[in-house]
């Protein structure tokens, strides 16, 4: 069964703007980033159109400059048009009408990867963002990338058969994966996080296996965008979106623009230490918060009782709530740090720990009231994502939306 979804439900005057940044290949980061920017200034054109450079400008909070670079690219590119717009009528004037843009809709589906730790999803849509299919599988791509990678291919043939489409429908596709991405190499950034990718380069890999061009970006930063899309955050400039689950990662949305850092880590929260003589952490260091937090250090907790943290019911058990509380409050240390420095609108919950029941949330919220300055304590919504654990995938499906890449020939 299909599930309908806008494409990017945004409509507010507070645009949301990512930093513009010349792509240089699908393996670079820095396209990402810039692929995000597109989705924004196409939905802001698909949802005021017909209009001009000046109201887009307005609307969506980018300096004309950028606007008008932007537009010009995505006239090249066949994505939107362009028509002289229509004189006269009270008030208009005597000078000459602008010009008004209207969205070309390009031809072909998109597709959509989140590889997790422990799991990966993938998904085919319309070109307007509405989901036709989705797969999932359990499995560790941390430690086997080769069958990640495998299977990255059997489930898209998977979808694309429940779809009732083919291949050469799809014209563009974007993949998460959850470690930081170095946006000068376009691989991980670091080797002891998802080590057995080290020496791979994630989009020719997908590529070879799919014949898609892929859009690579850390999975955080797709889960940000989609909550902009899709979810909690469509009328928000300023917040941080955070996956806990069997890692600890977040995106930082400042001003409308996502924040990678200098070579596009920014959000690594998971691996800042919280006890020195903790537990090792994957990392090489000990006590990080991914390594006192996490889907399977709950997991650990409560399996002497048989409980399963992603069963709703046995979430609800005395044990449970009071380790979900804690936990949260723990996540809550870090992200109340966060909150001092950023004083964001909001910080969004996703990944396991936050779909497991309202009492992690709770606990982050807690520690953020009690820890964070009474400013930003009181100005910061904490909330839990409403998409079910799929922010990841379908900010994939919004990147990939707003991709003009073209697949190659089968």
């Amino acid at each position: 069964m299909s599930v309908t979804l806008p494409l990017v439900a945004t409509t507010s005057n507070r645009g949301i703007a990512f930093p513009e940044t010349p792509p240089s290949g699908a393996a670079d980061q820095s396209s990402n980033a810039h692929a995000l920017l597109r989705a924004h200034l196409l939905t802001t054109i698909r949802d005021r159109a017909p209009v001009s450079r000046s109201e887009l400008s307005r609307v969506i909070g980018l300096p004309r400059s950028t606007t008008t670079a932007l537009v010009a690219e995505l006239l090249r590119q066949g994505v939107i048009t362009e028509a002289p717009g229509r004189g006269g009528g009270a008030g208009s004037g005597s000078g000459r009408p602008p010009t008004l843009l209207s969205l070309r809709r390009p031809d072909g589906l998109v597709a959509g990867f989140d590889f997790g730790h422990r799991h990966l999803r993938v998904a085919v849509a319309s070109d307007e963002g509405h989901i036709l299919a989705e797969e999932s599988i359990q499995l560790d791509v941390d430690r086997r990338a080769a069958a990640a990678l495998d299977w990255a291919h059997d489930l898209l043939s998977a979808v694309l058969d429940r779809a009732g489409v083919s291949l050469a429908d799809v014209r563009s596709a974007a993949a998460g994966i959850p470690a930081p991405l170095n946006s000068r190499t376009g691989r991980v950034g670091s080797p002891t996080i998802l080590a057995s990718w080290a020496d791979l380069d994630p989009v020719e890999e997908l590529r070879h296996r799919t014949g898609l061009n892929v859009t690579l970006g850390n999975d955080a930063a797709f889960g940000a965008l989609g909550e902009m899309t899709y979810g909690a955050a469509r009328d928000l400039t300023d917040f941080i979106y955070v996956k806990a689950s069997h890692g600890i990662g977040a995106a930082l949305v400042l001003n409308g623009r996502l924040y990678r850092g200098s070579h596009g880590m920014a959000g690594e929260i998971g691996h800042t230490q919280i006890d020195p003589s903790g537990a090792w952490c994957r990392c090489g260091n000990r006590g990080c918060l991914e390594a006192t937090v996490s889907i399977d250090v709950v997991r650990r907790q409560l399996e002497p009782l048989g409980l399963d943290p992603l069963n709703s019911d046995d979430m609800e058990h005395p044990v449970a709530t009071k380790v979900l509380s804690q936990s949260g409050r723990t996540v809550g240390v870090v992200i109340a740090s966060l909150c001092n420095t950023l004083n964001p609108e909001a910080v969004i919950l996703g990944g396991d720990l936050a779909s497991a029941g309202d009492h992690f949330t709770a606990g982050v919220r807690d520690s953020v009231r009690h820890l964070a300055q009474p400013g930003p304590a009181l100005d910061t919504a904490v909330i839990a994502s409403n998409l079910q654990n799929r922010a990841e995938l379908l900010g994939a499906v919004a990147c990939a939306v707003a991709t003009p890449y073209a697949a190659p020939p089968a």
